[in-house]
C-alpha cells in the first residue's frame, strides 16, 4: 500500500503549512506596518456585529465568503498548475 505513504506525506506538509501559516499570524500583529495589510479581516460591511450589556455575539459572513473564494481559486490554481 504504498499510495497511503503518500498520502501521510501530504498530510504532513499540509499541518506544516498550518502552523507556518499560524506563526505568521501571530507575529503579523507584532512586526510594525504589517498589522495594517491585514486589518480588514472580519471587519467588512457584511459581517454580523451585535453587542449587548452581558452578550456579544459575532458572523463574520461576508469574510468567510471573501476567504472562501480566494482559496478556492488558489486552490484551483495549483491543482491546474499540478495537472500540466
Amino acid at each position: 500500500m504504498p499510495e497511503w505513504g503518500t498520502f501521510g506525506k501530504i498530510l504532513i506538509g499540509l499541518g506544516f503549512g498550518i502552523v507556518a501559516l499560524g506563526f505568521l499570524l501571530v507575529l503579523v500583529d507584532r512586526i510594525p506596518g504589517l498589522g495594517s495589510i491585514f486589518s480588514w479581516l472580519g471587519k467588512l460591511p457584511g459581517d454580523i456585529s451585535i453587542k449587548r450589556d452581558n452578550f456579544s455575539f459575532y458572523f463574520p459572513i461576508a469574510t468567510s465568503i471573501v476567504l472562501s473564494v480566494i482559496l478556492s481559486l488558489l486552490f484551483y490554481l495549483v491543482g491546474w498548475f499540478f495537472r500540466r
